[in-house]
Order: C-alpha cells, then sequence, then structure tokens
C-alpha cells in the first residue's frame, strides 16, 4: 500500500510519517506464533526505511523544516485518506479475479435482460385488469431486478477494488509532482527572503494590534503568502476574513476557532483541500473558495447551515458531497461552474432558498428529475456541458419563477413539453443544440416563439389526451349500454311484460285461459 520510494521519494518520506490505521485487532487474533525472522524482517524494513529517509533529507535539506512537512502532509492527506482505506478494503485483485468478474457479471446480465423480455411481453391473463397486470409485471421486473443486483455485488466490489487501486496509482503520481513543485517553492521562499520576509512582518502586525482591539474585518489579499500562523484562530471576534489571491496550500487548524466568521474569502489561491473543520464554522454565511485546486468538498460543508453563498467554481471537483442540499436550506447562490462534474446529487433539490444555480462548463449528463421543487430558483445556467448533456427533466417546467435560463452548447435535441409554463421568463439561450422540438428555425426566432410554440405544443397534446379519454369513455359507455338493453330483453322474453307476451297482442286473460284447459 506505501508508495515505493524509487518512484515517489518525496511523497514516501512524508507518508512515513504519518503510518496507515491499523484495523483493531481481537486478543483472539495476535498471531502469537509469529516467528523471530518475521520480526527481524519487519526491523530491518524499518532501518532500510530510516536510512533512505535520511538520504532523502541530505539531499533536500529543506524537508528538515517542521513547517514545509506540515505544508505537505496537509497536502496529500487524500493520498493517506485512500491508502488507509485501501489498507482495510485488501489488496489489489488480481487481473484474472477481476476478468471473471467482469464475465460473471456480463451473463447475469444476459439472464435479466431475457427475464425481463419474456416479463413485458408475457400474456395478460384473462380476468385480470389491465392495470393490475402492468402492477404486477412492474412488481416482477423489480424482483428481478434486485435479485440480479445482489448476484452482481461481490463482482462488482471485486471491479471496484481494483479500479481503486488503480486510481489511487494515479494519485501518487500526482502526489509527487505536487511535493516537488511545494518544496521548490518553500525552497525559493526560505532561500529568498531569509532574514526580512515582508509579507510575514505585517501578518505579525495585523495580529498584534488585533490582540488590542476587537477586530472584526481583515482582507490580506494580494500578499503573496505561503502560509498562516495559527495565531489566526485567537482572532475570535472577526466576522470578514479575505485570504484571496495569494498563494495558501492549506489552513491552520486554528481556523477553527473563528466561530463569529460570517464571510471567507479563499479565491485564487492553491488549495487541494477544505479541512474537515470548515462545517464548524457555524456563522458562516458566504464561502468563495474559487480558483483553486480543490478535487472534492468535504461532507462536514453540509454543516454550514447559515450559508447564503457559496462559490465553488474553477476548480477540478469531480462530484459534490451527496448530502450537501439537506441542511444548506438558506442558501440562495450556489456557483459551481468550471469543474469536471458528471452528475449533481439529488440532494441540491432540497435547497428551496436556492435562486442562482450556476453549472455550466462542467461534464454533466443530465440535471437532477427533481430540480422542479426549486420553487425559488431564478436564474439556471447549464450552458457547454457540450456532448454530455442531452436531455432536460421535464420537471423544469415547475420553476414557475425562472427568469433567466441558459442551456447553449449542449447536445439537446428537445425541449419537454411543460417548458412552456416558464411564463416568468425574460431570458433564454439555446445557441448550439441540435434542437429537433422546436424546429431550429423556432428557435432562431427567439424567447417568444420559442414559448408560444411550446405552450401550444402542450395544448395539442392536452386535447390529444382528452381525445383519447373520451373515447375510451365512450367505448365503455356503449358497452354497458348494450348490456343493459341485452340484460332487459332477455327479462322480457323469459319473463314477459306487464301488457302480453313478447311478439303478441293477446291478453294475459285468455292466454291464461288457454294454459289451464292444456293442463
Amino acid at each position: 500500500m506505501e508508495p515505493d520510494s524509487k518512484s515517489h521519494p518525496i511523497l514516501s518520506y512524508v507518508m512515513s510519517r504519518k503510518p496507515p490505521q491499523q484495523p483493531f485487532i481481537k486478543p483472539s487474533q495476535f498471531p502469537v506464533n509469529r516467528t523471530l525472522s518475521e520480526g527481524d524482517r519487519d526491523v530491518k524494513a524499518g532501518i532500510g526505511k530510516e536510512i533512505e529517509n535520511e538520504v532523502l533529507v541530505n539531499q533536500l535539506p529543506n524537508l528538515k523544516n517542521p513547517e514545509i512537512v506540515a505544508l505537505m502532509t496537509a497536502a496529500v492527506s487524500d493520498v493517506v485518506h485512500v491508502r488507509d482505506v485501501l489498507q482495510c478494503l485488501g489488496p489489489r485483485p488480481d487481473h484474472e479475479a477481476v476478468d471473471q468478474a467482469r464475465i460473471n457479471i456480463a451473463q447475469i446480465e444476459s439472464r435479466l435482460s431475457k427475464q425481463l423480455e419474456s416479463i413485458v411481453l408475457g400474456k395478460r391473463p384473462e380476468g385480470v385488469d389491465r392495470r393490475e397486470w402492468r402492477s404486477q409485471q412492474a412488481t416482477k421486473e423489480k424482483e428481478a431486478r434486485e435479485a440480479a443486483e445482489r448476484e452482481m455485488f461481490p463482482f462488482k466490489a471485486v471491479i471496484h477494488l481494483d479500479e481503486k487501486h488503480d486510481e489511487y496509482e494515479n494519485l501518487l503520481k500526482d502526489a509527487e509532482q505536487q511535493l516537488a513543485d511545494i518544496y521548490e517553492s518553500s525552497r525559493s521562499y526560505y532561500e529568498v527572503l531569509p532574514v526580512k520576509d515582508e509579507v510575514n512582518e505585517e501578518v505579525v502586525r495585523v495580529l498584534q494590534e488585533a490582540s488590542h482591539r476587537n477586530l472584526e474585518k481583515l482582507e490580506l489579499r494580494g500578499r503573496m503568502l505561503r502560509f498562516i500562523p495559527e495565531a489566526f484562530g485567537k482572532l475570535a471576534t472577526l466576522t470578514f476574513l479575505d485570504l484571496s489571491n495569494n498563494q495558501l496550500e492549506a489552513l491552520p487548524d486554528s481556523v477553527a476557532g473563528l466561530t463569529n466568521l460570517e464571510a471567507l474569502y479563499l479565491s485564487s489561491n492553491m488549495l487541494v483541500s477544505l479541512p474537515d473543520y470548515i462545517g464548524l464554522l457555524k456563522s458562516l454565511k458566504v464561502l468563495n473558495v474559487s480558483a483553486n485546486k480543490l478535487k472534492a468538498l468535504p461532507d462536514s460543508i453540509s454543516r454550514c447551515s447559515a450559508l447564503i453563498e457559496l462559490d465553488t467554481s474553477f476548480n477540478q471537483l469531480t462530484y459534490l458531497p451527496t448530502n450537501i442540499g439537506n441542511e444548506l436550506v438558506n442558501l440562495q447562490k450556489f456557483f459551481v461552474h468550471l469543474n469536471k462534474l458528471r452528475s449533481l446529487p439529488s440532494s441540491i433539490c432540497e435547497m428551496e432558498s436556492l435562486r442562482v444555480l450556476d453549472v455550466h462548463f462542467n461534464e454533466l449528463r443530465s440535471l437532477p428529475l427533481a430540480i422542479g421543487k426549486l420553487q425559488n430558483l431564478e436564474i439556471l445556467n447549464a450552458s457547454s456541458n457540450f456532448s454530455d448533456l442531452t436531455t432536460i427533466p421535464d420537471t423544469i417546467g415547475d420553476l414557475t419563477n425562472l427568469v433567466d435560463l441558459d442551456l447553449s452548447n449542449n447536445q439537446i435535441k428537445e425541449l419537454p413539453c411543460s417548458f412552456g409554463r416558464l411564463n416568468n421568463l425574460k431570458k433564454l439561450n439555446l445557441d448550439q443544440n441540435p434542437f429537433v422540438i422546436p424546429p431550429q428555425e423556432i428557435v432562431q426566432q427567439g424567447l417568444d416563439a420559442v414559448l408560444e410554440y411550446m405552450k401550444n405544443r402542450w395544448v395539442d397534446i392536452l386535447l390529444e389526451e382528452e381525445g383519447k379519454s373520451k373515447i375510451e369513455a365512450d367505448n365503455s359507455q356503449a358497452e354497458q349500454n348494450w348490456m343493459q338493453r341485452g340484460g332487459q330483453w332477455l327479462e322480457k322474453w323469459f319473463f314477459g311484460s306487464p301488457t302480453g307476451y313478447v311478439g303478441t297482442t293477446r291478453n294475459k286473460t285468455i292466454e291464461d285461459d288457454f294454459l289451464n284447459q292444456q293442463l
């Protein structure tokens, strides 16, 4: 699990100072029969590692600086986390096991496909209502899928573990390069400014001044800062902090003590991750971390329930925390454009106060199906997802307060029928899409033409559905009338009518006399 010291020397050194988490071992599982030779091998390995580290420190003397090592450790926290996870999951499966798992999954999916086809093509038994039959089919289909999923689960786990190990290898390469860059930056920092560091002096001066008064607002943008001292955590009265346009790669843990902080600006730095303690800033209303190197947001960010504005744009995010929307119910502006997102979590639809959502320039394949729940949304920008975004959910028609919508530069062919209900829409951009519905000539005419076309289409569909329903109702009524008339006719035929038997004008008395004579 540990990185190779030859391929990743700096990373190996940094991670050796943060050993992996060991799983809990019961007393009964202690290796009582562990041989001396095994212990000797461990000791030799440890000695060998120490020698390699000493050689590396001689080559890179700034590794003796605890601040640099702390910065590097923070920069590779995601690598350490993945290493610890893989340590628990186990070693990488061999290629044969992975290939066999893929074959097994393909076979299960093939059987499932045939089973679903058989369910769909099955004939409805006589006497079974159509809706009931469809319900039975849906139940069978659900059970078949669940059974197939249970059967595929262990094989998917093997493939997933293999993919995680593959991602870990790529992560090691990126981390080694990142640490090398950090070392070069720190070397120039300590060598060029060894005697007098004007930036640090300014920070120290600010902290000294703050100690004599209750400082509420602090701006340190564009100061070329690489480090923030731990003493920042003592500025308990601080409500506004601007550290944007610097060279920060990590934040000190003491920032968690700024419990009164309402606005934090960290844009245009070199942050590779946000600390988990960000969720402790309960008073935070504005957080701007745009233009950094973030690949993920911590799950704890959802605990910043006072957030009104969140800007995570221009990073390297590939996903958002699953529960990000469940607690950020006060969020009004969410900027997550210029990232690498392939999907949005469904919890975003729980952001009931959201007014602005910008997700342009990502790799989105779709928008959440329940996006219509964002009743207060006024601006939605989902442009420039290019070949990935091909459809728009029907629930977009429920965004009745939407004023500005940009869907340009995608591969959308059809707008949903509900689109015509967007009565408050004032600005619409549908350029660079292969639209069929509405036709391109309608799209080129602009907002009013598109809305009118979609409204008319919606009305036509409603009228068509109404006509079908009427025909079905008429057919059902005709069938009921025929059955009623047939029943009345049979009743008259067998039991007679009050004025005489069917097909005759003879009165009841004459007929009764004739029958009596026969008897």
